[in-house]
C-alpha cells in the first residue's frame, strides 16, 4: 500500500450504494502541503516488472479495470473493496439468516453494514494482512487527518475508497498486489487464499 506525496484523489463516482457519495474531498490543513503519507505507507513487498504493458494491466482482460474511463473506482473494484473493508470493520457484517457475524467464502463477498468503520485494531489487522505489518502511529494520525473518518477517528468506507483512489491513480500495480493479498485474482474474482483457509481450521 503506497500513497503519492503530491496528489489527492479525485472525486469518486456517484452511486446508489449507501457507502459512496458523489464527491469525497480530502481534508487538508489550510495552507498546508498536499497529502504526504506515501513515505510512511510503502509496502515492503518487492515490485513486479511490467515489461511491454501498461502498469497494473498484466494478465488482466481488457474489460477488467480498477479505474473507469473517467478515472474513478470501477463498480467491480468497489465491490472488492467493500469485501475487504467488511472483513475488518465495526460493526461486523451479519449473516442475515443466522443473525451472527458472517465469514467470507470464495463464493460470497461481504458487505459492510451502513455506518461501518475501521477501529484502530481493525486498521492494524488490515494493514498487517495487506502489507505484513501494522502502520506506525504517525501514519495512523495522518490517515485520521486527511481521510474521511468518524468523529471518534475510525476510518469510514469513504475514507477507505479515498485511500485506494489515490493509490490506484499513482501505482496501480501496488493495488493489484493488495487485492491479491486479500484473495482476488486479476479478474477481480475472489479465490481461496492460504490465510483464509488457515483461519477456517
Amino acid at each position: 500500500m503506497s500513497f503519492p506525496s503530491s496528489s489527492q484523489p479525485s472525486s469518486l463516482s456517484s452511486s446508489t450504494d449507501p457507502f459512496t457519495t458523489a464527491t469525497l474531498p480530502l481534508k487538508t490543513k489550510p495552507g498546508g502541503p498536499p497529502l504526504h503519507i506515501i513515505d510512511r505507507m510503502q509496502s515492503p513487498r518487492p515490485g513486479t516488472p511490467e515489461p511491454d504493458s501498461r502498469q497494473g494491466r498484466r494478465n488482466a482482460p481488457a474489460e477488467v479495470q480498477l479505474l473507469d474511463d473517467e478515472g474513478q473506482i470501477s463498480d467491480q473494484f468497489e465491490r472488492c473493496l467493500q469485501h475487504i473493508f467488511a472483513k475488518y470493520c465495526e460493526p461486523r457484517p451479519l449473516d442475515e439468516s443466522m443473525g451472527s457475524p458472517t465469514r467470507s467464502t470464495a463464493a460470497q463477498l461481504l458487505t459492510p453494514p451502513e455506518g461501518a468503520y475501521l477501529s484502530d485494531a481493525g486498521l492494524d489487522t488490515w494493514a498487517t494482512d495487506t502489507n505484513g505489518a501494522p502502520f506506525a502511529q504517525e501514519t495512523k494520525d495522518e490517515l485520521i487527518e486527511f481521510m474521511d473518518v468518524t468523529e471518534q477517528g475510525g476510518l469510514t468506507f469513504k475514507g477507505f475508497l479515498q485511500i485506494y483512489q489515490l493509490q490506484t491513480e499513482n501505482d496501480e500495480e501496488e493495488t493489484w498486489r493488495d487485492l491479491s493479498s486479500h484473495g482476488f485474482d486479476r479478474n477481480l474474482r475472489l479465490v481461496s487464499t492460504r490465510r483464509e483457509n488457515e483461519s477456517e481450521q
